[in-house]
């Protein structure tokens, strides 16, 4: 399949892609786009002009602020629509091409504004890279301790806290608050976190809701899950070792987490699935999957610095996940938790096998231990004010690629007062 939006042949935004996302363009008014190529494929304007006059939605969800009610609608009708999308995109196709009204449908993305394109009610995040585990534990328990006793038996998660869940380009201060002593007895020093780093993750969200008391079988979990995206669940390391006994992770990860504006829809990710690592020992039944469920897609860390850095320094890859997303969520759900609509799943981080791959400056550093050489003749161990992150990904299979949406963020002084 091509298209005649020249932009899209080679783009991150294929015909073969299409991710949705929320943008204001000149009305500033919230609605539901579509990425192609270097356009926003405007859906309010697509559906007020009677190109959708055979899958038309019975409410005005392209009107909405948000993606929940377009997803409520369901697997089933997201994938009429992107079909009906891809099918007006065609070359062969010149409904769309040579409409009077193609101005107002297709926006260049450089004169649109991304926004939060999902309301997060609840959010979860997981710890299920076995490589990212086995070298944190490693740092603090040693080799033979690295993976808790759990660890292979259960998706480990946690409760994060959904309200600080920002877009892609939205910027954030450096988190404060208390670290741990440095003598035993003294009282915890209070400041400007000194050990702020990335989480390189993906997040999926589910679209369709179990009800309180009822879980969500390991093999119907996909029809819960609608989209995917980039996703960088920052952390204040010294923060989160002072609190993090015995209840885990609190201010250390509550200041922000970023996702990207366009999410991508499951069915854009089918050619791309893969066979995830064994699994040693067999899980419970519950949690039993057969066929693919992970997905080869390949992911990137970036480090911007205000004096003129541009450098890679993570390449790592989705499918190196010990636990996929249908055992997130059969096990989130086992004990009778019900899921939302909206609701945002961190995978945890994401690391491989060699240290060009972990997905953390944790990792990279090895815990502060050993610096980062950047390009200019610095070095960091963590991330300092000014410093941008920009976490990329992309899947490649022969002549077909897609790239997922990019997330990006700066990190702005501390407010102290």
């Amino acid at each position: 399949m091509t298209t005649w939006i020249e932009s899209a042949k080679q783009s991150n935004f294929t015909i073969h892609h299409l991710p949705f996302g929320i943008f204001t363009a000149n009305d500033n008014n919230k609605r539901v786009g579509v990425a192609i190529g270097d356009f926003v494929l405007d859906l309010v304007e697509l559906q007020k002009h009677g190109f959708l006059s055979e899958i038309e939605p019975e409410d005005d969800v392209f009107e909405r602020e948000f993606l929940n009610d377009l997803m409520a609608l369901g697997k089933e009708y997201s994938t009429k629509l992107r079909n009906r999308i891809q099918e007006l995109c065609d070359a062969q196709n010149n409904e769309l091409k040579n409409s009077e009204f193609i101005d107002r449908i297709l926006i260049p993305q450089d004169v649109a504004k991304m926004h939060l394109p999902i309301y997060v009610r609840d959010y979860t995040d997981f710890y299920s890279s076995i490589e990212h585990a086995t070298n944190v534990g490693t740092m603090f328990r040693g080799a033979e301790n690295a993976l808790m006793p759990n660890w292979k038996h259960i998706p480990i998660g946690y409760h994060g806290r959904a309200s600080s869940i920002i877009v892609s380009g939205e910027n954030f201060h450096r988190p404060q608050g208390q670290k741990k002593p440095t003598e035993e007895g003294a009282q915890p020093p209070f400041g400007p976190s000194s050990r702020l780093d990335i989480e390189l993750e993906t997040a999926f969200i589910t679209c369709k809701e179990n009800g309180l008391g009822n879980p969500i079988p390991v093999n119907e979990a996909e029809d819960y899950i609608w989209g995917f995206a980039l996703f960088n669940d920052w952390s204040a390391r010294d923060i989160q070792a002072w609190e993090y006994v015995p209840l885990g992770p609190f201010l250390g990860k509550s200041f922000a987490s970023s996702i990207a504006g366009w999410i991508t829809p499951m069915q854009a990710l089918e050619p791309f699935r893969v066979e995830g690592p064994e699994q040693d020992p067999k899980p419970l039944p519950y949690l039993q999957t057969k066929g693919k469920h992970n997905y080869d897609i390949q992911l990137e860390v970036w480090l911007e610095t205000e004096n003129g850095v541009n450098q890679k320094l993570v390449e790592s890859n989705y499918k190196y996940m010990y636990w996929n997303m249908s055992q997130q969520l059969a096990h989130h759900s086992v004990n009778g938790c019900n899921i939302g609509i909206g609701d945002v799943y961190g995978s945890g981080t994401i690391s491989g096998k060699d240290k060009s791959s972990y997905g953390s400056l944790l990792e990279l550093s090895w815990g502060g231990k050993e610096p980062i050489e950047l390009s200019d003749g610095s070095t960091r161990t963590f991330l300092e004010d000014g410093d941008t992150v920009v976490l990329k990904g992309y899947c490649e299979k022969g002549e077909l690629r897609i790239g997922l949406g990019e997330v990006r963020a700066k990190i702005l002084p501390a407010k102290t007062s």
